[in-house]
């Protein structure tokens, strides 16, 4: 990565103080807006070799040296920030020095001056040779007050040799090509632009534009530029080298990452600091916080133990494999048995013609290219890469990145653009990671006999197929955008699509870190545009959705209706017990080895709450057997079931108070070790068999606030997660 040294010159005159325009912020607070994301962008890297300065003009005091150096010209210029890495610290004491002054002197020019030389002291090396650095200025201003445009060529000279980029940011500036013009603009105001202007040109990379473009593009996301990382760096081969070194071919590579993804920050976490004794992690701007350091500590039944448990050292477990319903020991010194012996290896097994399934290429990838220093291995992978794009093929290799790795397939492809020639991979599945499901064809009906049927009402007919046909032509996306001269273009090209996950998050904490008492604003538009189809495209396809809607007669299907409470048993009108006449013997009670049946045809009977109550009741004591008969977990899978059809059953009942009573009543059962505790969380919690709340059932009062809180036993947990 490239080393940067940025410098902010901020205008703080008296003037910035005032709002225009309609704001409700002050042309200061407008203006920093821009620099602030830039400065807690560039924090967020948390790279030390990213330099950034900010200097203020138009201030009450003069702190630069050039000034104290004797040099006329720079007062009223303070170095708020000298160039180096930005911490949490600093931006709170640049805050509080950022605000406008009372005074409107200070030159802007004689601060670029300043940025300048502070640019090429930060980077210039111990031999007295300019470093390898991107050198920018940033100029944020309103363009009143004094501005000296005496020796602007020289001073742009001196930027150009120095290799700066100098921005030029104004507030309430005219940009003819954004469509920004100012009404009424003071004339001192007007001159100074036209200055700026002019100086920006003069610069071999400068750039002038107004705040409320450079606004609007903050909500663009940056994407991170990320380093190369290699992950294998040996040879290529094809053939065995050992074996057969005349046939064979070897070709030294490099293999890295084209594509992977992108995962946002993750929160860690902290507490108030309550005492004033050092701490084992010393958190750099934030005195009032300590982190939180997480134990586990592991626990066996032992009943000669206070409490029924006693703590083991992690050293003294052993690896254990579920083999059924028992477990396969494996010590730590056998565990070299569990893995495959393998030796760092890349080499090519054959060859493919490349119409593979397209879905492979939606994960992550790499690109192979030759070792660059070497002339002949380029050579070589080009030769390779060409034959295979020649031919239309793929070759298929095995990769072991490192010795003892577990190997992979890939599939190789051509890749060729220009200054680049690669072969790009992407993992192949083994026969047991391809999940193969079988479903009916929907172009297909197959009679008794086994025809095939060509009418059916599952068929679609000629007329629903044209139908279906027009619509998707009128979604088409691939030409429902515009490029720049309004011509046709692809509507979501993936350079334009932003994870909305990843840069939310980091424009939540950006936004937090330099207005943590403020709200955070609402997303823009380019990371929730792609969240819905064009307006233009729907209403550009409605008239053929109508018609598709017509020709495949689609209709409002009724909502199911939920079973009622104290439902009521059909009697007959004799009033005879049918049950009896007929011989039938009376329900019987739930068995546990028929329980799922025998519950729902018990419920299906019930005339009343109370009814429901005994049948349930018995149920929950089927569940209660098997924990009881269980030998370690053997009988866990089917007292969850249980579980499940009965909380399922209830809740189409509308009866989600009895299921709410009995497991809390089974909790506590639990809790006082008349069952494994185990149970709770591999089964329960896991399967959330818990608590009914209002989001899945009417007729309780049971919040899923509570429901969540409630998968948590107030005794040990297993293991025991402490956090100190």
């Amino acid at each position: 990565m490239e080393k940067q040294a940025t410098v902010y010159v901020v205008d703080l005159g008296k003037s910035l103080g005032d709002c225009h325009h309609g704001r409700v912020e002050t042309d200061l607070e407008y203006g920093m807006r821009y620099v602030w994301d830039k400065i807690t962008l560039t924090m967020s890297t948390d790279r030390k070799t990213e330099g950034i300065g900010i200097v203020g003009f138009r201030t009450d005091e003069t702190d630069n040296e050039l000034h104290s150096g004797g040099e006329e010209g720079y007062a009223n210029i303070s170095v708020l920030k000298h160039l180096g890495q930005f911490q949490m610290q600093q931006l709170e004491e640049v805050k509080e020095a950022v605000k406008p002054s009372n005074t409107d002197d200070g030159d802007a020019i004689s601060a670029i001056v300043v940025a300048m030389e502070m640019i090429k002291k930060h980077t210039t090396l111990k031999s007295g040779k300019p470093g390898k650095y991107a050198r920018k200025i940033v100029l944020i201003t309103d363009g009143n007050g004094f501005m000296n445009g005496e020796e602007l060529d020289d001073i742009a000279k001196e930027i150009n040799n120095n290799d700066i980029r100098l921005v030029v940011i104004g507030v309430d500036f005219d940009d003819a090509e954004y469509g920004f013009k100012e009404e009424d603009k003071d004339l001192v105001k007007s001159e100074n632009e036209k200055l700026l202007r002019s100086f920006t040109e003069k610069c071999s990379d400068g750039t002038f534009g107004t705040t409320a473009e450079a606004i609007e593009a903050l909500a663009t996301p940056v994407v991170k530029v990320t380093r190369e990382y290699n992950t294998y760096t040996g040879p290529l081969t094809l053939g065995d080298v050992k074996k057969c070194p005349e046939t064979a071919i070897s070709i030294d590579v490099a293999r890295y990452f084209k594509t992977k993804q992108a995962k946002p920050v993750s929160a860690k976490s902290y507490v108030d600091r309550v005492t004033d004794e050092p701490i084992d992690v010393d958190l750099a701007d934030a005195d009032h916080l300590t982190s939180v350091t997480q134990a586990r500590t592991y626990k066996v039944n032992d009943p000669t133990a206070p409490g029924g448990k006693r703590d083991v050292e992690k050293d003294a477990l052993e690896r254990g494999y579920d083999y059924g319903s028992t477990i396969v020991p494996i010590s730590q010194s056998d565990e070299s048995v569990t893995k495959l012996q393998t030796t760092k290896d890349f080499s090519i097994m054959g060859f493919v013609p490349n119409d593979y399934e397209r879905y492979l290429n939606m994960g992550e990838s790499c690109i192979t290219i030759a070792q660059k220093t070497n002339e002949k291995a380029r050579m070589a992978l080009s030769s390779l890469i060409r034959a295979l794009h020649e031919l239309e093929s793929c070759a298929v290799a095995r990769i072991v990145k490192k010795d003892g790795s577990d190997p992979l397939i890939v599939l190789l492809a051509p890749f060729i653009e220009p200054g680049l020639e690669g072969l790009i991979d992407v993992p192949l599945p083994f026969a047991e990671d391809v999940r193969t499901y079988r479903f009916a064809p929907l172009d297909k009906v197959f009679n008794s006999s086994g025809g095939i049927m060509e009418k059916h009402k599952n068929l679609p007919s000629n007329d629903l197929k044209a139908a279906m046909g027009k619509f998707v032509d009128s979604m088409d996306l691939s030409t429902a955008g515009k490029d720049d001269e309004g011509e046709p273009a692809e509507y979501m090209a993936i350079e334009d699509t932003y994870s909305p996950v990843l840069h939310r998050i980091n424009q939540a904490i950006r936004r937090r870190a330099v207005k943590p008492d403020e709200g955070i604003p609402p997303p823009p538009d380019v990371l929730t545009k792609w969240s819905h189809p064009p307006t233009q495209l729907v209403e550009k396809s409605s008239s053929q959705l109508e018609k598709l809607i017509e020709a495949s007669d689609v209709k409002k299907v009724p909502a199911t209706a939920k079973a009622k409470r104290n439902r009521e048993v059909v009697k007959p009108l004799s009033g005879l017990d049918v049950e009896a006449l007929l011989g039938r013997e009376k329900r019987q009670k739930i068995t546990v080895e028929n329980a799922i049946p025998e519950f729902k045809r018990a419920l299906s009977s019930t005339d009343s709450t109370d009814s429901v109550v005994k049948v349930t009741r018995e149920m929950g004591d089927t569940v209660r057997t098997l924990l009881k008969r269980s030998t370690g977990n053997s009988t866990w899978d089917q007292a969850g079931e249980y579980l499940r059809t009965m909380r399922t059953e209830l809740i189409e009942l509308i009866e989600p108070n009895i299921y709410n009573n009995f497991i809390e009543k089974f909790k506590k059962q639990l809790q006082n070790g008349d069952f494994d505790k185990s149970f709770w969380f591999d089964v329960v919690r896991k399967n959330k068999l818990g608590l009914i709340h209002g989001g899945e059932a009417e007729n309780t009062e049971k919040t899923e606030d509570e429901a969540r809180q409630f998968y948590h036993l107030n005794t040990g947990e297993l293991p025991n997660r402490g956090k100190i």
